[in-house]
C-alpha cells in the first residue's frame, strides 16, 4: 500500500504549543516524536510505501553527526519503505548520511531519495509529490500534493496540503491520528470535497 505525508519537523522544539501556525500541543519533542512514530506504525505496514515530501526534521547538534543519527534512529523506527522529497529544512548532508546507512528489506532500499518531486499515478489521476506547492496551470488530471504550508491552504482546488498539520485533513470522514500518513483513498476523498467545496463558492 502507498501513503504519503509531509512535515513530521521531527525534533523541532519551536512548533510545541498551540498557535495558528502550526499547533502542536505536545509537552517536549520526545512526545511529540513517539505521538508521531505511534500513529505512523499503527497505519503503515513493514512492506508498505511512504512518501515523504518534505521537512522531516529540524535538529541542530555539535557534532553534526549525532543529529543525523538522532534523525536516522526515528525514520528507521518507522514502518514501511520511505521515499524522502527533500523540503527546505532537509540538508543534503543529512540525506548523505541516510544513503550511507541505508538498508534493503521487501527488494526494496529503506530510503529513496528526491531532490524537487516524483510524478506518480494511481487509479485514474496522476499526482505531482514535492514538498514546495506547485501552481500546475490547466492539467486537470494532475493534482499536487505538497507540504510546506502548514495551517494554510492554496486557493486552487488542484493542490492539496497533505502535512501532518494541514487543515485540509478536515475534509476527511474520520481526521486522523496526529502524525498518520493518508493513504490514497483518503487523499481521493480530500481532491473531492475540495473540489465539492471550491464550486460551491463560484
Amino acid at each position: 500500500m502507498q501513503f504519503v505525508t509531509a512535515d513530521t519537523h521531527f525534533f523541532h522544539s519551536d512548533l510545541l504549543g498551540i498557535d495558528d501556525f502550526a499547533p502542536r500541543p505536545f509537552p517536549n519533542v520526545q512526545v511529540m516524536n513517539q505521538t508521531i512514530i505511534d500513529s505512523w506504525n499503527n497505519k503503515v505496514g513493514t512492506d508498505d510505501i511512504v512518501y515523504h515530501l518534505g521537512d522531516i526534521a529540524l535538529y541542530f547538534t555539535k557534532p553534526a553527526k549525532k543529529s543525523y543519527e538522532a534523525v536516522f534512529e526515528v525514520l528507521n523506527s518507522l514502518n514501511g519503505h520511505l521515499v524522502l522529497i527533500k523540503g527546505n529544512h532537509d540538508s543534503r548532508t543529512l540525506f548523505k548520511y541516510l544513503a550511507a546507512h541505508n538498508y534493503e528489506f521487501g527488494g526494496l532500499p529503506k530510503f529513496r531519495f528526491h531532490d524537487v518531486g516524483v510524478l506518480l499515478k494511481y487509479d485514474h489521476r496522476q499526482y505531482y509529490l514535492t514538498h514546495y506547492p506547485m501552481m500546475l496551470g490547466i492539467a486537470p488530471q494532475i493534482i499536487n500534493l505538497h507540504g510546506h504550508i502548514h495551517h494554510y491552504t492554496v486557493p486552487a482546488k488542484e493542490n492539496i496540503n497533505v502535512g501532518v498539520d494541514s487543515p485540509e485533513l478536515a475534509y476527511l470522514t474520520d481526521k486522523p491520528a496526529f502524525g498518520e500518513p493518508l493513504n490514497f483513498a483518503e487523499v481521493e476523498q480530500i481532491v473531492e470535497r475540495k473540489a465539492v467545496d471550491f464550486a460551491k463558492r463560484k
